[in-house]
Parts: structure tokens; sequence; C-alpha cells
């Protein structure tokens, strides 16, 4: 469900990515706001990722409909010259494995010149120099000697700097992060979690933050979007998700998060079954691990307004 604001960054409607019969993303709606952080949550295979890639334009062996409106220009069908136009200056992706993002035959610091110069046309002594006030900014020690690294010979929480950097290097209007704490220790998570708020609140970009780690989403976001099988089923301001979560799923998720007050031996909450394709799907896609299902389900719900800006797409709440 788009929000309807005057200082909308991205609006998508009814977007949707099919790989041959199937659908990964299945008609979803959202907006994001200047400034605002949305959080997209969900199990792996509920199509995060897939969305986020669809907006980037990096999608292979898919087909994207619908329509994503960055700063009212239309995303969806756009040219690969264009879009490579705007990556990096309009749209910067933090993508989920540095280690695999990033090319480990070329230095770090010339990966990430090469973007500055090719975006923002500059010299190379100009480059190379802002490009160490990145590094510096982002965290990491020693810039100048880290321009000359290869991505092997830096942990994975600096690489993950080093990926950041190269997202906001131009300064996008809107940043996508794909799981960007995955395969971080603790420390290093909180470190590139704080990087990232501050980050985005001085460069005023609105950030798509795409996890499944609900701690992260409760310190992040402003918004909630919870993803299953393609299709949103409940979005709203994150503190109102938190206090009065409705659609089942969203529940199941929360409830799963792990109590420091439940005994050790006691069972660990789970949602019983996996994520089913959206072919295999019929009516409401989450009936078949849903504790409330019942014939009505067979029916496919749509998102409702249960409350002010909270959307729910289940027959049991509306």
């Amino acid at each position: 469900m788009a929000n309807a604001s005057d200082n909308t960054l991205l609006a998508v409607n009814n977007l949707t990515v099919s790989f041959g019969p199937s659908r990964a993303v299945d008609g979803i709606s959202f907006s994001v706001a200047s400034g605002e952080t949305l959080g997209l949550v969900g199990e792996s295979g509920c199509g995060k990722s897939t969305t986020a890639l669809a907006l980037m334009g990096l999608l292979q062996g898919g087909s994207t409909g619908g329509s994503a409106k960055l700063l009212g220009t239309e995303l969806v069908g756009r040219s690969e010259e264009d879009l490579s136009r705007d990556r990096g200056l309009k749209l910067g992706m933090i993508f989920q494995d540095p280690g695999t993002a990033l090319h480990p035959m070329i230095r770090v610091g010339d990966q990430l010149i090469e973007a500055l110069r090719a975006h923002l046309k500059l010299g190379k002594a100009e480059a190379r120099k802002r490009a160490v006030d990145l590094f510096r900014k982002v965290g990491i020690a020693a810039p100048e000697d880290r321009l000359r690294a290869y991505p092997h010979e830096m942990s994975g929480g600096m690489c993950q700097r080093v990926m950041i950097a190269m997202a906001i290097a131009c300064n996008p209007k809107l940043l996508l992060a794909d799981e960007p704490t995955t395969a971080l220790d603790v420390t290093v998570q909180a470190q590139i979690l704080s990087l990232l708020k501050d980050v985005a609140r001085e460069g005023g970009m609105g950030v798509i933050l795409i996890t499944h780690d609900l701690g992260v989403v409760a310190g992040m976001t402003d918004r909630v979007a919870v993803m299953y099988a393609g299709e949103i089923v409940e979005t709203a301001p994150t503190e109102q998700l938190f206090a009065n979560p409705q659609h089942p799923y969203t529940q199941g998720l929360l409830n799963s998060i792990p109590q420091l007050e439940t005994g050790h031996d006691a069972p660990m909450p789970v949602i019983p079954g996996s994520v089913q394709s959206a072919a295999q799907a019929k009516g409401c896609r989450f009936a078949p691990r849903c504790p409330f299902a019942e014939k009505g389900c067979e029916v496919r719900p749509t998102l409702k307004p249960v409350a002010s800006d909270h959307f729910v797409a289940c027959w049991r709440v509306q």
C-alpha cells in the first residue's frame, strides 16, 4: 500500500516479477519518503531481494511489470543505458554478500575510484581523494593503505564498509540495503547498522532495509512491510506493528524471537512448514501454515486498513 506523501521518493504500484509461469513478486505496492527507512521483512524466499534487484534493473532471466517511480521517473521498463546512469547517482545498493559483490582481482580502491570517475566525471587525483574521504567516513582505518587492498585481504566487516562507501559515493536519493549484516559478528553488526543510520540521516536518503532480523528492524526503521510468498501481507509504522501485529504471519515471526526468560529446555516457537511458491498457492498463501485458517481463506485477501496507516491482508482481521 503506497503511502500518500508530498515528499514521496519512491512509489511502487502493483510490481510483479515473473520467472516463466512463476511469480516471485506478485503485485506489491509501497512507498518510501525522503529521509525515511522502510523495513522489508520476511523469511528467505518471500521475494525481498528480488524486489530490490527489480528496482535496480539487475534481474537476470526475469520479467518485471507494474510501476516503480523514483522522483516521478519510471524505473520499470527503462533501458539498460538509462538505468546504468541512475545506478550510483540516484540508486545505491549494498549487496547481501560483499565477498561476491566486490571483484576479487581488482583493488577495492580502484573499484570505488572507477565508479566516482564514471558518475561524477572526476579526475584521477580528485577521485582518489574522495575515495580516501569515503573510506574514512565509513570507519575504515588507514584509508590510504586500504585503497590498495584486495577484497580477500580484508575482513567481512571491512568489505561491508567498502560496499557502503561505494553505495553512498555519489549521494544517491535511495539506498537499498539487502541483509547488510549477514555473516557479521554481533559487534560488527552494531557498528554497520549505526553507520547506515548516520549515513542516511546526513544524506537525507530514503532507505529500504531488507532483512529477516526483526531486532534490526525495530532499531532501524520508520515503517515495516512484511512480505510472504511474493506479497505484502502487513504494513504499518514500526512501533505500531511491534505493539499490535495483526497478520498471523507477523505474529508468528515476532513469537519466534528467542526470549531471555525462556527456559533452556523450553521448545523454540516456530512457524510450521515452509514458504510456498506463488504458483502453488490458492487463496491466502499463508493459509497452509496458519493456525486460524478456515474455509473463507480459499479466497485471496488484499491489503485493507485496520487502523491509521496500518494495512493487513487477512480475512480474519478484516
